[in-house]
């Protein structure tokens, strides 16, 4: 499957669709406002990400792919915010103008949760017949040198009924596949398609009737679906139970990753957009969706919208090569600049991590759900001794890291030899710091590098020290 993963890098994927601003505020909640019953999230940090069809394109840039987006835009702050971003990532493009707001959500988050959704934007948007034809001239000019077509629908405005239907004819007209994620129950406009990709409420919304979430029921109304606009096929995501493929000559259903959920926001474009990447490459359709349901289990294990990236998929797939996710220090300023390019929010801590526990495991899982990335620094065998003494430590350096990057919730383990990771953190310049909850803020080494620092109690009752006193304790 590596061999095969190889083969997206590069693929050209044409996307048209409902392009959005995504913006976050995080912060941390403290108290309750004395104004409402509400909590008062003081915020740390705001950012922007590409949003809606624009996120499917982000996605297929952490993928390798070469992405071109076809929508539309305000002429406002927004617009141009993400016209930048556009250029910023090398994203190629055709952004037109119109008259309406550029499509904006806001989220507010504070303690790792969500506390409240703005959505800036204008009802039933309507496109003239003007920016209707541009729209398509721009698709037909680009059909020619892409591999695969995605139509992003988020019921905004630019997915209508003549954009759908040219799209799909021009695609045929070519031999290119055309993959929908769907918005409302007019399928009329996706009649034709290679492959829509629903979840449940949509699947019972077009069907009209309540489907419930059983193997049987889903593909008896898949079925229906099928015949009644002409797919080729359709993939059904079914949140806990996975997701179910349905086509004439051919039906799975896949199981979900067993994983914790953090945050759904954009897994629907990740799926599309991994699924897209693997049938560009000319993977066989089995193996797409196995790719796709791999990647839409990493991204819900992130808070916001992120995008999968080649190498978490990559990784996911090497099993039982933890190794993989050592990087040697002379490589760090590189892997820093590509997860930079990528827009990642990159979380640090770092420890002796000797003899791994509980309380190990419960911080580091809950320091990776404060961004993307967690790179840990891990002190060399001469560094722990010289901290804890000649005893120390009981387990060398390459035992250390290679259960360290077994574990999930760790994307990346560093060794360094100083006594403390200043010159580490330098490099790396985290957006989040994190030590353990017996650290006062001021006193942790490096905190002038990062943009926001954290601490996270320990889990009572668990210590290496405590480990090593009972196991000698025992011995006596």
């Amino acid at each position: 499957m590596n061999t095969e993963l190889n083969s997206i890098k590069g693929k050209k994927v044409l996307v048209i669709g409902d392009v959005m601003l995504d913006t976050y505020h995080i912060g941390d909640v403290k108290r309750i406002s004395p104004e409402a019953p509400v909590p008062v999230v003081r915020v740390t940090r705001t950012y922007n990400v590409l949003g809606g069809a624009a996120n499917v394109a982000r996605n297929l840039l952490g993928l390798g792919c070469s992405p071109y987006v076809v929508s539309l835009l305000g002429n406002d702050h927004n617009g141009n915010t993400m016209q930048e971003m556009f250029a910023d990532l090398g994203i190629r493009n055709e952004l037109f103008h119109t008259e309406h707001p550029t499509i904006t959500k806001t989220r507010v988050i504070g303690n790792s949760q969500q506390v409240v959704r703005l959505d800036f934007e204008t009802e039933n948007e309507c496109l003239n017949e003007e920016t209707e034809q541009k729209l398509l001239d721009a698709v037909k000019r680009a059909l020619p040198e892409v591999d695969i077509v995605v139509i992003s629908d988020y019921g905004k405005g630019v997915c209508n009924d003549t954009v759908c239907q040219q799209v799909i004819s021009a695609s045929a007209g070519q031999g290119k596949k055309v993959i929908i994620d769907p918005k409302g129950t007019n399928w009329e406009k996706y009649r034709s398609a290679t492959i829509i990709t629903p979840n449940l409420k949509e699947l019972s919304a077009v069907s009209g009737v309540d489907v419930r979430n059983e193997d049987k029921e889903i593909h008896s109304a898949a079925d229906r679906i099928l015949k009644e606009y002409n797919l080729t096929s359709l993939l059904v995501t079914r949140s806990e139970k996975g997701m179910s493929y349905i086509a004439p000559d051919a039906s799975q259903d896949i199981p979900t990753e067993a994983r914790e959920v953090y945050d759904v926001s954009g897994a629907g474009d990740t799926v599309v957009a991994t699924l897209a990447a693997a049938l560009a490459a000319g993977i066989p359709i089995a193996d797409a969706i196995y790719l796709a349901n791999k990647a839409a289990g990493i991204v819900v294990g992130k808070i916001g919208t992120s995008p999968i990236l080649f190498k978490e998929l990559q990784d996911e797939l090497q099993i039982g090569k933890p190794a993989s996710k050592l990087i040697p220090i002379p490589q760090l300023a590189d892997t820093i600049k590509q997860l930079r390019a990528q827009e990642r929010k990159i979380v640090f801590t770092n420890g002796c991590f000797d003899i791994l526990h509980k309380g190990h495991v419960c911080y580091l899982e809950k320091a990776k759900r404060l961004g993307d990335v967690l790179i840990v620094g891990l002190n060399s065998d001469s560094s722990v001794k010289r901290l804890k003494g000649e005893s120390r430590p009981i387990n060398d350096e390459n035992a250390r890291s290679t259960v360290l990057a077994a574990l999930e919730a760790v994307d990346y383990v560093v060794i360094f030899t100083e006594d403390t990771p200043l010159n580490l953190i330098k490099t790396v310049a985290p957006d989040v710091l994190v030590k353990g909850g017996d650290y006062a803020i001021e006193n942790i080494v490096g905190r002038e590098y990062a943009q926001e620092t954290v601490t996270i109690p320990f889990v009572d009752g668990y210590s290496t020290t405590k480990t090593i006193g009972a196991i000698n304790q025992e011995k006596q």
